[in-house]
């Protein structure tokens, strides 16, 4: 069974850095684009960051000069550097990855369980 699980959140003054990890696992053909999203408390979730296979990055202008997106193929893993942490970024990061399924060879888009970081003082 494919599934990806998110780490690295926690609780980090403002100004401070985490590093999120996604990793992918079970039967796993290939992994296509990869993304972070968050959602704080009452919003909607957002696109934070993502990244092709390729390792070509988009950023959401919220983020765009504090946060680093890559990727290791070899290791089926993602990650998010956030540095210049503001109380703003608090939200519960989620890891989305498109995966094609080793045994059944259907491709769709998976999500993690969700790692939490708060930025507060």
């Amino acid at each position: 069974q494919v599934q990806i699980v998110e780490s690295g959140g926690g609780l980090v003054q403002p100004g401070g850095s985490l590093r999120l990890s996604c990793v992918a696992s079970g039967s796993i053909f290939s992994i296509g684009a990869m993304g972070w999203y968050r959602q704080a408390a009452g919003k909607q979730r957002e696109l934070v960051a993502s990244i092709s296979r390729s390792s070509s990055t988009t950023y959401a202008d919220a983020v765009k000069g504090r946060f680093t997106i890559s990727r290791d193929n070899t290791k089926n893993t993602m990650y998010l550097q956030m540095n210049s942490l503001k109380p703003e970024d608090t939200a519960v990061y989620y890891c989305n990855a498109a995966i094609t399924d080793g045994v059944t060879l259907s491709r769709r888009d998976y999500w993690g369980q969700g790692t939490q970081v708060t930025v507060s003082s």
